[in-house]
This record gives C-alpha cells, structure tokens and sequence, in this order.
C-alpha cells in the first residue's frame, strides 16, 4: 500500500476529528462545561452498548492505518480501545468512565501528534551524484582534447 500524500493525510484527521467530536463530545450537559458523545450515549446499554463503541472505535483504528501510522501507534491506540471498552463494562461507574475517558479524542490526537511529527522530520539529502559527475568529467576531457587536436 503506498503511502497517503499530506493531503491525504490531513483529510483523514479531519475526518477523525469530526468523529471523535460526535463521538465524545458533542452534546453538553445543561449547567456544566462538560461534554459527552453518542459512545457515552450508546454505553449506557449494558455490554451491547460498549461493544458498539468498541466498533466505532475501530474506524479511528482503520483511519490510522490508512494514514501510514506506526505499529507503535496503533498498539496504544489498541490500550485505549481496551482501557474504554474494560473501564466501560463496569457496573454504574463504568457508563461516567466511558464519557470522560474519550478514547476515539485520544486515539485521534495520537494519530495527529505522530503524523505532525513525520512532517517535522526533513527527508535525507539525495546521495552526491558521483556517476554524473564522472561521465561529464569524461565529456569534458574529450571535447578538450578533440579541440587541441583541432587547433
């Protein structure tokens, strides 16, 4: 699989972006500063609602991959997924754990850090052209002597 242009790249995190948003924060509860998504919506269901999160988690997954990401990335992407489908299973204090964990947020803000971070880094110089310049030292010394042999 080729590797996705930057702007490939950054379709993608907007995409993300705006999933983690639906996901984990995108209805404020009334009087507080706090948000929560359709994943802290979909888990109150017991054990169906949290492996229905688990599922939308894995797009973010799937995204990561399409992006290039490392396998270094997408294991702590996989704990995050884990940490919130495992906290999300526990019994009444699991459904406030999955609204404030927000692991598709932190998988996405993952994923950001580590793609800003491949466009921070400059690409090797190309090697020194050792071959051109040999042919075009040849060519120069046969056009030198083809000259002084002509004048």
């Amino acid at each position: 699989m080729a590797k996705p242009t930057q702007a490939q790249q950054r379709a993608i995190l907007e995409r993300l972006e705006k999933f983690s948003r639906y996901t984990d924060s995108s209805i404020g509860i009334p009087f507080t500063r706090f948000r929560i998504g359709m994943d802290g919506i979909i888990g109150l269901v017991p054990v169906v609602g949290d492996m229905a999160g688990l599922a939308l988690s894995g797009y973010v997954l799937l995204e990561a991959q399409r992006a290039g990401a490392s396998k270094d990335v997408k294991l702590r992407m996989l704990r995050n997924m884990g940490v919130d489908f495992v906290g999300g299973l526990l019994p009444v204090v699991g459904d406030a754990f999955d609204a404030i964990f927000k692991a598709n947020t932190r998988n996405t803000r993952l994923l950001k850090s580590y793609l800003e971070e491949q466009l921070a880094v400059e690409p090797p110089p190309p090697p020194f052209p050792w071959l051109t310049l040999i042919w075009l030292s040849v060519l120069i010394a046969v056009i030198t002597g083809g000259l002084t042999l002509i004048f």
